[in-house]
């Protein structure tokens, strides 16, 4: 078996994987939204403490399988400096201890594999991958095989949720609040424009967007609660249209027979559906993660983590690298 650990930002999570049929034998997250929703975003120090805390106790929960391990895991990069060096350092006691091999796994190559959790995996494919940190469209066609096709040129799709939120004091994590918001509003009250709409280049943009939202809320005097509502449906429209212009270029280009939406801004509803209509437009078989596993968890980095072993693509445990601006490449 192999033991994983996710602390790239504010989950603390481990996971027990069966090498031999992939089957996840123990998976525990502690999410720290409580903690940091009081200061609307994750702020870096306190979520290092958190996982101090955290990841102990979790993993006194899994040392009944300590004797059936033969590989640690843990996320390496991308995320917050200060909490993925706490994961890492546990890992490291833990390879050390059990004198067991010890595996540096990216978060987005991470977040790639959780569609295949408990599952073979389905290579070649394409994949959009949409989180707080990333905006990009991949081609995958195996572990160490992943190109970028498209990626942000400013902020991230996941972010721009969250920063609309918080300009209409809507609470953290702001995501699902905006999404919550926007299925009881007018998406066609508010006219945004799409970003980079008539621009060849095979890129995102949302930091626009974003400027047009807040001053369409600096012009409202007394905004209602059906203004919140119909601010969010307009921004989700505009963006999500943003995001499948771009990707239908892309479909253009390439003929995939799968496609995935992954990161954990692919649990919004909205945008699935979107993609999911134009993969029936260019008969593609659309591929999703199971809902609790599009955030981040170590159930992922464990699935990435079998296909690491199979190639020994082990790390020096003193010196393992981290990036936390890292891409998947």
């Amino acid at each position: 078996m192999i033991l994983s650990i996710e602390s790239s930002c504010d989950d603390s999570s481990i996971a027990i994987t069966r090498i031999s049929d992939k089957k996840l034998m123990f998976h525990k997250k502690i999410s720290q939204e409580l903690e940091h929703s009081q200061y609307g975003g994750v702020v870096p120090e306190l979520a290092a403490r958190l996982h101090v805390e955290a990841l102990p106790r979790i993993l006194e929960e899994a040392k009944e399988y300590f004797c059936n391990l033969k590989a640690v895991a843990v996320t390496n990069e991308p995320g917050l400096s200060v909490t993925l060096v706490e994961g890492i350092t546990m890992g490291k006691a833990i390879a050390i201890a059990l004198d067991i091999p010890l595996m540096a796994i990216n978060h987005l190559k991470g977040h790639i594999y959780s569609l295949f959790v408990e599952k073979d995996v389905k290579f070649p494919l394409g994949a959009l991958l949409v989180s707080g940190g990333h905006t990009q469209v991949l081609s995958v066609k195996g572990y160490k095989d992943i190109k970028v096709l498209a990626s942000t040129l400013d902020d991230s799709f996941g972010e721009s949720y969250d920063k609309v939120a918080k300009m209409m004091d809507l609470g953290y994590p702001g995501g699902p609040i905006v999404e919550k918001m926007a299925r009881e509003g007018d998406e066609n009250r508010f006219k945004f424009t799409v970003p980079l709409k008539h621009s060849s280049r095979l890129a995102f943009s949302c930091s626009g967007l974003k400027n047009q939202v807040r001053l369409k809320i600096l012009s409202l005097k007394d905004i209602t609660e059906q203004d919140k509502k119909d601010i969010s449906a307009s921004f989700q429209k505009i963006i999500t249209e943003h995001i499948l212009q771009k990707t239908r270029k892309l479909f253009k280009k390439h003929k995939f027979k799968y496609f995935a939406i992954v990161g954990g801004a692919s649990s919004n509803l909205y945008l699935r559906q979107k993609v999911q209509d134009l993969c029936d437009e260019y008969e593609t078989k659309l591929l999703l993660s199971d809902m609790e596993y599009c955030l981040d968890n170590a159930a992922m980095i464990g699935r990435a983590s079998i296909e690491g072993y199979h190639i020994k693509d082990f790390v020096k445990i003193g010196a393992v690298p981290m990036n936390p601006r890292a891409s998947i490449n």
